[in-house]
């Protein structure tokens, strides 16, 4: 903090809202409630349903909204001075009205988001930032307040400094969707020359089977048995598991090992039919009702050729066709489904273990791209907590 700033309890210039809202006005939707506010950008979020079983405060426009639990992840916002209603929010929110002649509630919103606020927090709260944060402990804290004028020199340097940030952060997220597409592309102009003449079903050894979805229990101990997310995005995840204590067969058909091929034949119609190739870890391990084990012959298909090859176009565009389902938010493919799946029975395996090293260094170079842009994702999400560090310290 800036030894020239004073040091000042937040209760000499914020004053808590101590008001209820209406019922009739919450029960019509006239004052809508709260559903959350965002830790990241600190926005308020809506409840749809206007039903409410826990007492309400209200929030006025231009209020500083703190979330009482949350308050220390950055779930701290300011209602919309320009709105023309107040709105409705859970006892486990604070409502506060700043004294604008004294504080700034830009300025205080950004300072109430930051490391120094964590850090004061955890000094003067009892119990720390684990502590519900009513207004009796959020008052008394001490925090340096600048005269307004450098308040809202402070307050123009960091929203233009945000913006920046947000414009980069912008163009990361469409290099990642442009690497996406790109991945696509590239991976069909080399499976483009392949053509499908026969059916997956004629290069398997027996038909696919659903696995096991016993019980699952919170325990760190007992069998693992894997979830949809560990194939969806078409990588192996080795975390993403359960735990069952129920008794197994160890003759039974829904253990999978190491290189065994697994598709989900369930999921939203974007994510159904991902596949991925078992890592090897965790062993031993149960693969669930809602995905299929495939048992490649090995002297007919390569199994990583075949991984490549359900991610192409050709075949996306026959699950979506194929999977089943009333909702249109959850489809399935069946046994059936997946043996019809097109495939060139014909490509011998040293030709598909051919395009799957062409394949391999495509996938290199993508990967060491989309590396590239997650470093720079998290360089990027330092970034903002290091400018407000530097502005509450009279350095910005």
């Amino acid at each position: 903090m800036s030894a020239a700033w004073p040091i000042i309890p937040l209760g000499e210039f914020l004053t808590e809202r101590r008001e209820t809202p209406s019922d009739i006005d919450v029960l019509s939707g006239k004052t809508r409630i709260v559903d959350k506010v965002s830790f990241n950008d600190g926005r308020i979020h809506i409840r749809q349903s206007q039903n409410t079983k826990t007492g309400m405060i209200l929030v006025r426009p231009g209020d500083i909204l703190v979330s009482g639990i949350n308050a220390a992840k950055g779930a701290i916002a300011i209602h919309d001075p320009e709105a023309s209603e107040a709105l409705a929010a859970t006892i486990h929110y604070g409502a506060y009205q700043a004294d604008e002649e004294r504080a700034q509630p830009k300025f205080l919103w950004w300072l109430l988001r930051s490391n120094l606020f964590r850090d004061l927090l955890a000094t003067h709260v009892p119990g720390g930032i684990k502590t519900e944060l009513k207004s009796t402990r959020l008052l008394p804290i001490p925090v340096p307040l600048p005269p307004i004028d450098e308040q809202r020199r402070i307050v123009a340097q960091i929203e233009t400094l945000a913006a920046k940030i947000t414009e980069a952060r912008n163009l990361r997220l469409s290099a990642l969707d442009e690497l996406a597409v790109l991945s696509v592309k590239s991976r069909d102009v080399i499976l483009g020359s392949v053509v499908p003449s026969g059916m997956l079903g004629a290069v398997l050894t027996c038909a696919p089977r659903n696995g096991w979805s016993p019980v699952c229990n919170k325990g760190e101990h007992g069998t693992p048995v894997l979830t949809l997310s560990a194939v969806t995005g078409w990588r192996f995840n080795k975390n993403a598991y359960k735990r069952t204590n129920l008794p197994t067969r160890p003759d039974a058909h829904y253990w999978v090992e190491e290189g065994d091929l697994l598709i989900t034949r369930s999921n939203t119609p974007e994510l159904v039919g991902h596949a991925a190739i078992h890592s090897g870890s965790p062993t031993p391990c149960i693969f669930p009702d809602l995905m299929m084990k495939l048992s490649l012959n090995k002297h007919a298909a390569d199994t990583r050729f075949v991984w490549y090859w359900l991610q192409s176009t050709v075949v996306r565009d026959y699950i979506k066709r194929s999977a089943k389902g009333t909702s249109p938010t959850m489809k399935k493919i069946s046994q059936p489904i997946v043996e019809a799946i097109p495939f060139p029975v014909n490509l011998s395996v040293d030709q598909q273990t051919e395009i799957v090293s062409k394949l391999d260094v495509l996938q290199e170079r993508l990967n060491a791209a989309r590396a590239l842009q997650l470093e720079t994702s998290a360089e990027l999400d330092a970034l903002l907590p290091t400018i407000l560090d530097r502005a509450f310290k009279g350095e910005l």
